[in-house]
């Protein structure tokens, strides 16, 4: 098959990966906020729930995950959903997933803030609420970006686990083409996109953290 034509099929399996990547951000990043705040609780009930949650999801695979979360309305409630919903448990799994692997970063970067910060804060006048997202939460983002810029150049590679439930993403896609027409160029097409998608969020990753320097 003609370069152009793999190309040209692949795009479609291409604009699926990225919208599985961008929604699952949309929905992880704050969803993992809410969690570390829960896995640092006070409250004794919430902070184990939490703490069980993120063991789950971190120490079983996200494969796994997908195939449950897709079959489970049917076999658990006996639900039937349309094919539409193939997409949705995609998303739903991948920000399950992945909102506690940010969970744990948040909290790491958060507990590194000097507690005197927010007592300074508190002589100021400064709410609870002001002191967390005004004062330590811009602190605590300069410390974890590294830490979230790994998590999301894994998210772009493990887009590809969604053929699990048949979502056509762009691994998938070139898995077709390879099979058809006995070549592995679909594969190495990909490797490249998958390639220059990385590099791409890296270079958007590490301008963040140079626009954050002025904390140090």
């Amino acid at each position: 098959m003609i370069l152009s034509n793999v190309i040209a099929q692949l795009l479609g399996g291409m604009v699926t990966s990225i919208e599985i990547f961008i929604l699952t951000l949309l929905f992880s990043l704050p969803l993992g906020l809410v969690i570390a705040g829960g896995r640092m609780s006070k409250f004794a009930p919430l902070r184990w729930l939490m703490k069980v949650y993120i063991s789950i999801m971190r120490g079983t695979p996200l494969m796994l995950q997908l195939i449950v979360v897709f079959f489970a309305p049917y076999y658990v409630f006996g639900v039937s959903l349309s094919a539409d919903y193939r997409f949705i448990a995609v998303i739903i799994a991948f920000t399950i997933n992945y909102a506690a692997y940010f969970a744990e970063i948040y909290r790491g970067g958060i507990e590194s803030i000097n507690s005197g910060q927010y007592e300074a804060a508190q002589v100021l006048g400064y709410s609870k609420i002001e002191t967390f997202f005004i004062i330590i939460m811009p602190q605590v983002f300069k410390v974890i970006l590294p830490s979230v810029t790994n998590e999301v150049i894994t998210l772009v590679k493990d887009t590809s686990l969604s053929f699990v439930i048949a979502i056509p993403e762009m691994f998938t896609v070139a898995k077709q083409i390879a099979a058809a027409d006995a070549s592995i160029a679909a594969l190495l097409v990909a490797g490249v996109f998958y390639y220059i998608f990385n590099i791409i969020v890296a270079f958007v990753m590490e301008y963040l953290e140079n626009r954050m320097n002025y904390y140090e």
